[in-house]
């Protein structure tokens, strides 16, 4: 089969309009395009949200998927000849460090314009997607809320020996020792890992410390809130022995988490990639997430989050942005000198 001529992107991004051009769209496009995502967000939001934008735009899209610090390093190794066109991330370090190495293309103005801009690159070669709350999973019959620290740092006690459980390969700790780091110090940092090493169980991911945390193995954990909303749903509300606890306010802990998505320099494809990060954050991409499984917050304006989410007004701006944890790299080479990866 022959290959069309690429649609242009103002056609492309014509697809997110009324339902009349998005069905001339589509069909106009059908077996054209076709692009590659390298992902490292959860398979099952990814999924949803490919399965949707290919409905609506007739655009192919082969996802590889991966640990994304593993598909970062993938795209450094392939430099210009990377066949990713674009790349979805659960956490934003490793975007930055892409951008670093200047592997990222410039996201449309329209696009960016989407979600509030503290969510996104400060250089606008990556576009905030998603957002996930780092709180506290206790479990309700180990532990009173009463006991519950507001604080990240307070997990370093000795009170919590043999009662905490983390996952400190998880993407999803990196950035909350980059805060620690950026609001605290480095040496405070290690003081404070130094600690939960004393205090806890390690675990190899967040699912892991959710469900071990409910079944009382451990009796409090840090964790992004969206693991616990998924062992809800898996197990139903009545099975739940846990629940969880919010930081305080500008506390290290008090981190609102990013997933985001930026256009490869070295995509052959920029038009419909630059389509796909764009449909991730038009009302459409974003009810998606919302109506999914993912328990995310949506990032654009007046799309409402999962029914049972603390609304994410609510919580108030965290201390640091995404653009402001970087790329992480002081934190993993913490956790590499510690022996904690």
């Amino acid at each position: 089969m022959s290959r069309r001529t690429p649609l242009t992107l103002a056609a492309l991004l014509a697809s997110f309009a009324p339902a009349l051009a998005l069905s001339a769209c589509g069909s106009a496009s059908r077996g054209g395009a076709a692009i590659t995502v390298y992902s490292g967000q959860h398979e099952q939001t990814t999924a949803a949200l490919v399965k949707a934008f290919e409905r609506r735009t007739g655009i192919q899209v082969a996802v590889r998927s991966g640990d994304e610090a593993e598909l970062g390093n993938q795209i450094l190794q392939e430099g210009a000849h990377s066949p990713a066109d674009v790349f979805y991330t659960e956490n934003t370090p490793v975007l930055e460090a892409l951008r670093e190495k200047r592997l990222l293309a410039r996201v449309a103005p329209a696009t960016l314009a989407a979600v509030p801009s503290r969510y996104s690159s400060v250089q606008g070669e990556w576009v905030g997607v998603s957002a996930r709350v780092s709180v506290l999973d206790y479990n309700t019959s180990l532990l009173a809320s009463s006991q519950l620290p507001d604080s990240l740092l307070a997990l370093a006690a000795p009170k919590w020996k043999g009662k905490l459980g983390f996952a400190p390969s998880e993407t999803d700790f990196q950035p909350l020792i980059t805060s620690v780091i950026k609001l605290d110090g480095l040496a405070t940092a290690e003081r404070w890992l130094q600690g939960l090493q004393a205090n806890g169980k390690l675990y190899p991911s967040n699912e892991t410390v959710v469900a071990q945390v409910n079944n009382g193995e451990s009796a409090i954990g840090p964790i992004n809130h969206y693991y616990w909303f998924r062992l809800r749903a898996e197990l139903g509300a009545g099975a739940m022995r846990s629940a969880l606890h919010y930081y305080a306010a500008g506390d290290p802990g008090d981190l609102v988490d990013v997933s985001g998505a930026a256009v490869l320099r070295s995509s052959s494809h920029k038009a419909a990639a630059q389509a796909f990060v764009a449909f991730l954050v038009s009302r459409a991409g974003q009810e998606t997430l919302a109506h999914s499984n993912s328990y995310e917050y949506p990032l654009r304006p007046g799309v409402a989050s999962a029914p049972g989410l603390r609304p994410l007004a609510e919580l108030g701006p965290s201390p640091l942005t995404p653009a402001e944890l970087g790329d992480g790299r002081q934190a993993l080479e913490l956790e590499q000198k510690l022996g904690l990866l």
